[in-house]
């Protein structure tokens, strides 16, 4: 018994090795994911310092939302001071009142929950998908049948009596949920959609790029993403009223004028600045070497771990091709006593990996919220090992 035990379990030591095999030698601890400025980033910064022009009226910010949009393959980009942010006003655009629930993934990153919150609305947790990591349709639809009822043309709860206003599926770690499937079943509940692609610059769904999804879509731009402006965010959309909307609420709700400021409502100053606008246009320029660089690393992965029992690196769904932006490597079920030794043995030796987020029922803020059942997110919150993905290890 203890010899198969012993020969069925995965080697922490060993996955140590394998990683090592993968990046370049180093004395200093690898990180997760980290920026590289080795482009325009420094020259462009300097522009808006020497012209003074370091707010969001600045010229890179427009620059910035024309090829952020033109990437993506919509109309519009807005860009702002955070996903976060970007997520809580998509959510106001959409209508979502207070006490209304959202439908989102259960294995995401706080950020999300948060959002709806922020917004008003109480986060619905739904299960995850094993091969995209996203919401599944299947269980998402098997819930819904479950507990929902449309009234008056709207979907609601029937355990909680609340209105159900919208789905928020998230694109986890780069890998593109399955979006057709979910925007047949919002479809069908007339659930408005918001695509939180935070994490999926730069992946494509059926080759079409993440962000373009749904009628309103949002980005991150955190220090630790494949594009960073130090912080911030988009609402990507290609309806141009809920693109001057969004511009309009973001910026105080200001009337244009060229001395006066008159506002019509109360708005955030959620816009993006153009300092933050100008490095951001620097790494957009190597968005395509950075996406074939994650793209070789992810495959030396694929390659170092290929015949190791126990576990493998997560590879792209049927419909998708994914940015890679964090590499996984899923454990089998039945290792999930070792996740914790594993990243012991990793991170003493300077390799900075990390487990998924703990689930969000699991968080003292929401364990209490409306959720279904999620077998499939406690499942792989026990057996996600995120590996370090930085675009130059490659």
């Amino acid at each position: 018994m203890t010899d198969t035990i012993f020969h069925d379990t995965v080697d922490p030591s060993d996955i140590a090795r394998r990683i090592r095999a993968v990046i370049p030698a180093s004395e200093e601890r690898v990180a997760l994911h980290e920026p590289r400025f080795i482009g325009n980033e420094k020259k462009y910064v300097g522009d808006c310092v020497d012209s003074t022009w370091v707010s969001y009226a600045g010229a890179y910010v427009k620059r910035f939302e024309a090829e952020l949009a033109a990437s993506c393959s919509v109309a519009h980009a807005i860009a702002v001071t955070s996903g976060t942010v970007a997520l809580q006003v998509g959510l106001n655009l959409i209508g979502v009142a207070p006490g209304d629930e959202v439908l989102v993934p259960a294995l995401t990153f706080v950020a999300s929950a948060n959002a709806i919150v922020h917004a008003g609305g109480t986060p619905h947790f739904v299960d995850a998908d094993e091969t995209s990591l996203g919401v599944s349709p299947g269980a998402l639809a098997a819930h819904l049948e479950c507990i929902g009822e449309m009234r008056g043309g709207m979907l609601h709860n029937k355990q909680t009596g609340k209105h159900i206003a919208a789905l928020m599926p998230v694109h986890v770690f780069g890998q593109p949920a399955d979006m057709d499937a979910l925007n047949d079943i919002a479809q069908r509940y007339a659930l408005p959609v918001i695509e939180d692609a935070t994490e999926a610059l730069g992946s494509r769904y059926k080759d079409r790029p993440c962000g373009s999804l749904s009628p309103i879509a949002t980005l991150s731009f955190n220090g630790n993403k494949i594009v960073t402006t130090g912080g911030g965010g988009a609402i990507l959309t290609s309806d141009d009223e809920i693109a001057a909307r969004t511009r309009h609420i973001t910026t105080t709700a200001k009337l244009p004028h060229r001395w006066k400021f008159d506002h019509d409502e109360v708005a955030w100053n959620f816009r993006l600045p153009n300092v933050n606008a100008a490095l951001g246009v620097a790494q957009l320029e190597r968005l395509p070497q950075m996406l074939a660089a994650k793209r070789r690393l992810h495959a030396r992965y694929a390659a170092a771990f290929g015949n190791m029992p126990g576990a493998r690196i997560f590879a792209d769904a049927p419909f998708a091709r994914s940015n890679y932006w964090l590499v996984t490597l899923l454990l089998d079920r039945g290792q999930e006593a070792m996740l914790e030794p594993i990243l012991a043995a990793t991170n003493d030796l300077g390799l900075s990996t990390r487990p998924a987020w703990t689930p969000m029922h699991h968080l003292p803020m929401y364990e209490d919220n409306p959720r279904a059942d999620l077998p499939v997110t406690d499942s792989l919150a026990g057996r996600i090992v995120n590996l370090p993905s930085s675009p130059f290890l490659a």
